[in-house]
């Protein structure tokens, strides 16, 4: 059934067969991707339209997942004989830099979004890490939208800057590392990267900084900064960006507030998400995941950081 147009969040990005090695074990072509991680991570606020592709490879339990978590899928492609996307990575040492063993990009290498009619109208949108031609291609699709967000990553910095300058153009919220925000400006000083981002387009900008939080620029300076959950271990950091900015986006389509305090409350629910997801490998800790332990975790990450949103 199609979502609720109201508070409908619609994720564009990557889905994928990941096969991961981190110190607490392996996990071999198992869920993941960009549109993945944070779709699901938005299902557990609003209503979810996702757009990605897979190949005739993709488990089925996987598709089965996905619809249960309440996303509509109507605009995910299976490509019939085709391979879906296949990321192998390890993690050593440095939980936060993973090392790309493989990329098999297969179906994703030609995806083209197809956008069902009345998901042009969705009022969110989160543009996860595609190529920004393709990102483009659905914020000119949309109709009424309240808030858009994108991601990026360096290889599209490098190569397709022009076009990213395009996006960042067009969206309220951009999603950077602290590496890839210097990329694109040329500032080593975050708060002068900062504003050169909000000087193209975008109100907030959130730089994710792995374990040590995130901070949220707002007009080009900072505004809120959150250290990330304590946690004493961490199973497989893949997704946690992803999770944070759906868990970021979800809470503002939940509550269709845009205001600066609701932005800062949308941090620690994204915060809150990724901490979870951390904690297993692929989505399984999500699937075990319920809104009473991600509203507890909210409360105890809020009296952490000693936050107040006015």
């Amino acid at each position: 059934m199609p979502s609720d147009v109201e508070n409908a969040v619609l994720i564009v990005g990557s889905v994928a067969l990941d096969s991961v090695e981190t110190p607490s074990g392996i996990a071999e072509r198992a869920l993941g991707g960009a549109a993945t991680y944070s779709s699901v991570a938005a299902s557990f606020f609003s209503p979810v339209r996702l757009v990605g592709v897979v190949g005739e490879d993709f488990p089925k339990e996987h598709v089965a997942y996905l619809t249960s978590r309440g996303s509509d899928i109507r605009g995910h492609q299976t490509i019939p004989g085709g391979k879906t996307f296949h990321w192998k990575g390890s993690y050593e040492g440095d939980m936060n830099q993973a090392n790309t063993i493989a990329t098999e990009l297969n179906v994703f290498k030609d995806f083209r979004p197809q956008l069902p009619e009345d998901y042009r109208s969705s009022p969110y949108v989160f543009l996860a890490n595609i190529d920004p031609d393709l990102q483009l291609q659905v914020l000119r699709q949309m109709t009424s939208l309240r808030l858009a967000a994108c991601d990026t990553m360096n290889f599209w910095i490098t190569g397709k800057r022009d076009a990213l300058i395009e996006v960042l153009k067009r969206v309220n919220v951009a999603f950077m590392n602290d590496a890839e925000i210097r990329q694109l400006t040329g500032e080593t000083n975050l708060a002068r990267a900062a504003a050169k981002v909000h000087d193209l387009g975008p109100s907030h900008v959130i730089v994710k900084k792995g374990e040590h939080g995130a901070v949220m620029y707002c007009s080009g300076t900072v505004c809120f900064m959150a250290a990330s959950y304590p946690l004493t271990d961490i199973a497989d950091p893949t997704g946690a960006g992803d999770s944070f900015a759906g868990g970021f986006v979800g809470h503002i389509a939940r509550t269709g507030d845009l205001s600066e305090p609701n932005l800062r409350r949308a941090v620690i629910y994204g915060s809150t998400l990724a901490s979870f997801n951390v904690q297993d490998f692929s989505l399984n800790r999500f699937k075990r995941l319920t809104v009473k332990e991600i509203d507890e975790r909210y409360e105890e990450f809020r009296r952490i950081v000693h936050f107040d949103p006015l």
